[in-house]
């Protein structure tokens, strides 16, 4: 699509995002690092990747094998 568009076109385009994106709040890091670490550390608990899945849950659990003859 942006191959079809002139250098004009994508100019604007760009500058209309542009536009967007400095309307979004911004935060310093060394604020929101922070509170990015509490989140992680508290919900560390839920997280399945850190303390896996029961195998009753698991919907990947293999279900059965397969036997090619």
């Amino acid at each position: 699509m942006a191959q079809d568009l002139s250098e004009k076109e994508l100019l604007k385009m760009e500058v209309e995002q542009l536009k967007k994106e400095v309307k979004n709040p911004r935060a310093p890091i060394s604020k929101t690092g922070k509170e990015i670490k509490d989140y992680v550390e508290a919900e560390a608990g839920n997280d399945p990747l850190l303390k896996g899945i029961p195998e009753d849950k698991n919907p990947f659990k293999e279900k059965g094998g397969c036997v090619i003859s």
